[in-house]
This record gives structure tokens, sequence and C-alpha cells, in this order.
């Protein structure tokens, strides 16, 4: 696919082929995707947790009642902020920065042929808190990626609408 092609095939997924793994490599490719991402001042400030284990998703699950499609996903990515490394330079920014990695992991994953769903958890701070202790790390848990073979094919829900556009000539 072209880029193009990629943009306008991603969906948000909701249903996934149980069962279905994802090879290491795939995954890799998805998160180099992600870090390829421009940040403020090139401060990078993410990490990533990759969360296989069928027990914890299931926690996530309890967690928010936006990620139920975690029941059938092969994994889920979370995407954490590093605000800490933004001090001084960028700072701020982590929110539009871990956007832009999580644009592009969606992107990846869908050139790759796997569905996924962004499932936001930052600003929530109560979701936050569960989440961080839940994957013990002193990072911010801005979101939770769906990742599977879709079992579904959902309508394109965007488009293009001249209304929103102004043009300063």
């Amino acid at each position: 696919m072209n880029t193009s092609e990629v943009i306008r095939n991603r969906h948000s997924v909701r249903k996934y082929k149980k069962g279905v793994q994802i090879p290491r490599k795939d995954i890799e490719t998805m998160l180099e995707a992600a870090m390829m991402a421009p940040s403020a001042c090139n401060t990078r400030p993410w990490e990533f947790a990759v969360v296989e284990n069928p027990e914890i998703r299931k926690q996530i699950m309890e967690i928010s009642p936006y990620t139920k499609m975690l029941e059938t996903a092969s994994l889920a990515i979370v995407v954490c902020a590093r605000p800490d490394l933004q001090e001084g330079r960028g700072s701020g920014f982590f929110p539009q920065d871990c956007g832009a990695a999580i644009e592009n992991l969606l992107l990846q994953a869908t050139d790759l042929g796997y569905g996924t769903c962004w499932c936001g958890f930052y600003p929530v701070m109560e979701r936050v808190e569960k989440l961080r202790d839940l994957l013990k790390v002193s990072s911010v848990p801005l979101a939770v990626i769906a990742v599977g073979e879709a079992d579904e094919e959902p309508k394109t829900r965007g488009f293009f609408d001249k209304e929103r556009v102004t043009y300063i000539e």
C-alpha cells in the first residue's frame, strides 16, 4: 500500500480473530515506526509496554470500560509518556509527541495487515494511576492500543470537510 491507501484503510477495530500470535518482528516494526515520530526538541518522551499476557489485558479491561476489545486482540501496546525527558526542552509537549508516535504505530500496523484500536487513558488520572500501578511503571500511561488480526471491517468514518478549512492568502 502507498501512504494514502494506508491512511484511508486504517480503522478502529473492536473485533479480532482470537488466538492469533503476532510475530515479534512485526511488533518491533510497529514500535520502530512509533519511535520515528517527531517530538519537541527530539526529546522522544515515550516508552512502550507490550502486553501479551491475557490476565493483564483482562485487568486493563477492568480499569477502563472502553477496552473490551482486548478480550480478542492479540496484544495491547501501552504508550507511556515521559514528561521528565522534556524538562527545560520541549516541556509540556508530551501529549502531542506521543499522539504522533501512536498514529505512526497505527499506520504501520495497518500496512502490516493488522487491525488496531486507540483507547485513551490520559488525562483521566484515576485510570492512569491504576494502569501505572498494574504495569509497575513510573511513566504516564497515555493510551492502550489493541492490536490483532481484524475479524470485522468497520466502515470508514473519516472524511474531508471543506467547512473546516480556512485558506489565508
